[in-house]
């Protein structure tokens, strides 16, 4: 009975948000609203709920040792990442302090953990949109990320503060860590490609970076993420975090029912949801402030502002282990941040375009650390994003003769190619501003290599409005992407898995005819 309640409210909920723009998520919560609501006359299990938890707590592992395989140690000792997560988190707190006393009655303390609460953000909301989106390896991406990770790193403080929980001798283990890596390395070189490295993920996320910190007195999410981070130099770390892909979803969709069973809110809950709902506004527009200070561009400042816009499980978690008693209220406040927060997201590229000029206003008159390039120096041929599609293609390019330059809106990425001795630079083809101050310069071609289909039509388009004449070349993942492609502005398109069969396929001829 657990699995047809669950898995049908989840499907039917997921599907029916979708037909009207949102994503499958925002279903997911109402759906365990529902069957909260609806357990009496279904008959739900009584474990239902406890089972649940368990699912989404490691759907939750699963989800940061994912994000750790894309995290460089680097991206979070970075002012705005820090300096960001700092300062917010103290002018979260006040701000939001005095009112819950006063307006609630609380005393200081609880009015002081429930401002606490409130001031985190959302990583899982953050994490799914952005690693939806495919934009966890941009500039604002790595900074959304980094902050909440510092965020999370205050709310296990806060639990080890209040709840009087200590690490105990076992947590000198951490320093051993850096000794851990290269055993893993190996580990992960000779796991293969099938059922072990799936297995090897569930382990380091769950095993020994779950139950492992568990055991020294720390936290299993900060756990699982440091393993992640153990294993993101490693050349396979991306195939391994895609080898987790489904079965990570699927647990996450635990998560989100179970913030729906945690219970069914009074009046009075909903009166402080729908309130906490309202000061989302500050809580963005704070972010926004304190990342254009920290010399961001206003777009970088407005995407990761955007990304952090949510309350946080961090914030449940913090209730459950000292405020039980408004567990329900809070949970209800996550819920409405994530209905908000969730389509916002989802237009985040437009709403910037629409209100840019407004925005670019408050941009510090200095030089920015997510700066993009306004020449293309002596290069004849663009290649936007440096994977392994594009990669391949600059070498070829390189080898018939041609001076490619290679755009990645990852700047870790586009670091790594220079280091290599390759012509790449940082540049997101999604930034309006860029393709405003870019000169093309010499360019006679451009090859659209990203996998994002809403980044190739933008970059197409863009190139066309500023009368690039030459061809543009793209790649598709599927077949009905060719077309809304073409109509952009490209030149050619191939299906990328299609290609790949025809050259076998003359591989295989050539191979044959030789043996002839």
């Amino acid at each position: 009975m657990f699995e047809v309640i669950t898995i049908s409210f989840a499907f039917v909920f997921g599907l029916a948000v979708r037909q009207i723009g949102l994503p499958p998520l925002v279903g997911f919560l109402a759906a365990g609203f529902a069957i909260n609501l609806c357990s009496p006359l279904l008959g739900v299990p009584t474990y239902t709920g406890k089972t649940l938890e368990h699912v989404a707590h490691l759907g939750v592992l699963m989800l940061l040792f994912t994000v750790g395989l894309k995290l460089k140690i680097g991206q979070i000792a970075q002012p705005q990442v820090v300096g960001g997560a700092l300062v917010h988190f103290a002018l979260s707190v006040l701000l939001f302090m005095p009112g819950l006393k006063f307006l609630m009655g609380l005393d200081w303390n609880t009015a002081l953990l429930m401002a606490i609460a409130l001031s985190f953000s959302s990583t899982v909301l953050a994490a799914k949109l952005l690693e939806t989106k495919r934009e966890l390896g941009a500039f604002h991406g790595r900074t959304a990320i980094g902050i909440l990770i510092v965020q999370d790193i205050i709310a296990l403080a806060v639990l080890a503060i209040w709840s009087g929980q200590t690490p105990n001798i076992w947590a000198l283990m951490l320093f051993g860590l850096p000794l851990l890596r290269p055993v893993l390395h190996r580990l992960l070189d000779i796991a293969g490609h099938d059922e072990l490295l799936v297995l090897m993920g569930m382990l380091l996320s769950l095993v020994i970076g779950g139950m492992g910190f568990q055991a020294m007195g720390l936290s299993s999410e900060i756990g699982a993420l440091v393993m992640g981070v153990l294993l993101s130099t490693h050349p396979r770390a991306k195939e391994l975090g895609a080898s987790l892909w489904s079965l990570k979803e699927i647990f996450l969709v635990g998560f989100f029912l179970q913030i729906g069973l945690t219970g069914l809110p009074d009046w009075g809950a909903m009166v402080f949801a729908i309130a906490a709902g309202i000061a989302l506004a500050l809580k963005g527009a704070l972010f926004f402030a304190l990342l254009v200070a920290f010399k961001l561009r206003a777009r970088s400042a407005f995407l990761s502002a955007l990304s952090l816009t949510a309350y946080s499980e961090f914030g449940l978690i913090v209730a459950a282990g000292v405020l039980p008693e408004y567990l329900v209220p809070l949970a209800i406040a996550v819920s409405i941040s994530f209905v908000i927060s969730a389509p916002l997201n989802r237009y985040a590229h437009p709403l910037y375009e629409r209100y840019e000029t407004q925005l670019r206003r408050y941009e510090r008159d200095t030089i920015h650390p997510d700066e993009q390039p306004k020449n293309m120096g002596d290069a004849d041929v663009l290649i936007f994003g440096m994977g392994r599609t594009g990669s391949a293609a600059y070498r070829e390019m390189t080898e018939q003769g041609f001076k490619p330059l290679g755009l990645d809106a990852d700047t870790y990425k586009a670091q790594a190619h220079r280091d290599a001795g390759r012509n790449v630079m940082f540049a997101d083809a999604e930034d309006s501003n860029f393709w405003r101050s870019c000169s093309l310069g010499q360019i006679k071609a451009a090859i659209l290599a990203m996998d994002d289909l809403e980044a190739k039509l933008i970059a197409a388009r863009s190139l066309r409005q500023r009368g690039f004449t030459g061809p543009i070349v793209a790649h598709a993942l599927h077949e009905a992407h060719q077309e809304r492609i073409r109509a952009a502005g490209a030149d050619y398109t191939y299906l990328t898995m299609n290609q790949a069969g025809i050259n076998l396929a003359e591989q295989t001829a050539e191979a044959m005819a030789s043996k002839g």
